[in-house]
């Protein structure tokens, strides 16, 4: 397969204040952006054959970068053959087609290689519309004049998707077939709701792993839960949320859901568009926020999913920093790393190493959130037992020969129906704690 080449643009505004863009705790370096758009880049498909970094005071309303930049590009972009040329910024539909036609080449910017790479990866159903709506939602304002320069430029990076036939029809048909992508998701989205509720109704404690794509959720997933979720080394690997049952107690589940990788500056078109995967999060119980702890970039990256988290409405949840990758440092600086984040966890997922005290956070986390009983339940109280599996966490049983003893852990809503029930023999209660 033919790979693009591509030259990477990188500008520094220093004197222009976005109003639109939230100030940042942490600021990814010069070559943190280049290295990130690089890896972007590449998992897309294409080669990064010139890297050019610039300064200026503000955007030029027109191309967005300065007129003598732009020279400079013009000239590399003919002298090296280039075939597409990917600015980290956003840039406006129309200083795309201004550069378009100066450069004569295809240009896009970091929001429609995200897109594209979202594409790539989607393989369900529900992922293939998401990103579609998404990807339409992006090109709408930039419909004029698309289609015959897509036709000229041929395919590559920012024409999978929707593909260049939906590019050249109308804005009417656009929209209608935007329309038509949000009333299947949202088919799909009351399907999922339905599961939701049904694992509500149960009282089954759902935990969510969020963070940076690529840092490992995936494989902490499988690793949990001994299941095969696809894992590869690569950003955005996989899109669809993935649900297993995690066995933190013997008798009782725990539910654990993979979800979409964020990344600094994710579209909003996709987080629109994924609000129905990113549901999982929004109910879930608690979140486990995994981190590759070997990426120097690790402090920005959890500055980012923070953003992403509020930005859904669900920062206020409980929450677990985990840092995974622990393999990749020396004892030295894991150490280190374990006193600046005291309360947090340190584990290597692919090694299956610290998993025991992750475990026990777990554990010390789903205590609160129940409250801890004894019942002593008759054997012929077929409904009451029935009920208790199907709502309660059954910590511990003890058959005794005319019923038996539970160490429960319940939803306080419970209580009232168990209460007749709450054991009070004089065996002591620790002895049916697990």
């Amino acid at each position: 397969m033919i790979r693009e080449k591509v030259l990477l643009v990188f500008i520094n505004f220093e004197n222009f204040k976005n109003n639109t863009t939230k100030k940042q705790r942490y600021h990814k370096t010069i070559n943190e952006n280049v290295e990130e758009l690089k890896n972007l880049t590449i998992s897309a498909g294409a080669d990064v054959e010139e890297i050019l970094c610039h300064k200026q005071d503000k955007p030029n309303p027109k191309y967005f970068i300065s007129t003598g930049k732009l020279e400079e590009i013009k000239n590399i972009v003919d002298n090296k053959e280039i075939e597409l040329v990917i600015f980290d910024n956003e840039i406006t539909p129309t200083q795309q087609r201004n550069l378009q036609l100066k450069l004569d080449t295809k240009v896009l910017d970091r929001t429609a290689l995200i897109l594209d790479i979202f594409a790539q990866r989607a393989h369900s159903r529900e992922g293939k519309l998401q990103v579609e709506l998404a990807q339409l939602n992006y090109l709408l304002p930039r419909l004029i004049g698309k289609g015959i320069e897509l036709s000229r430029l041929g395919g590559g990076i920012g024409t999978r998707g929707p593909g260049e036939t939906k590019l050249e029809v109308d804005r009417r048909k656009i929209r209608k077939r935007i329309s038509l992508l949000e009333k299947k998701i949202y088919q799909i989205s009351v399907q999922r709701d339905t599961q939701r509720k049904k694992r509500e109704e149960k009282n089954i404690f759902q935990i969510a792993l969020v963070g940076y794509t690529n840092s490992g959720k995936s494989t902490l997933l499988n690793a949990t839960t001994d299941s095969d979720a696809y894992v590869e080394d690569r950003l955005f690997s996989t899109l669809d949320s993935t649900t297993r049952k995690l066995k933190i107690y013997p008798n009782s589940e725990v539910l654990i859901s993979d979800t979409v990788g964020f990344i600094e500056k994710l579209p909003h078109q996709l987080i629109a568009s994924f609000k129905s995967t990113l549901e999982e999060v929004k109910r879930s119980d608690l979140l486990l926020l995994v981190v590759d702890i070997s990426n120097t970039d690790f402090e920005n990256n959890i500055y980012s999913v923070k953003e992403v988290l509020k930005e859904i409405g669900v920062w206020q949840k409980p929450v677990v920093l985990v840092f995974n990758k622990i393999d990749k440092l020396s004892s030295g600086e894991l150490n280190s790393l374990k006193i600046k984040y005291k309360n947090s966890v340190f584990i290597s997922a692919l090694k299956r190493r610290g998993l025991p005290e992750l475990y026990l956070r777990i554990k010390k986390i789903i205590e609160r959130h129940y409250l801890n009983i004894i019942v002593k339940i008759p054997y012929n109280e077929n409904k009451i037992m029935s009920f208790i599996y199907s709502n309660c966490q059954v910590l511990r049983r003890r058959d005794l020969e005319d019923s038996a003893i539970l160490n429960l852990n319940v939803n306080s809503k419970y209580c009232s129906i168990l209460s007749r029930y709450i054991y009070r023999g004089r065996e002591s209660r620790e002895a049916y704690i697990g």
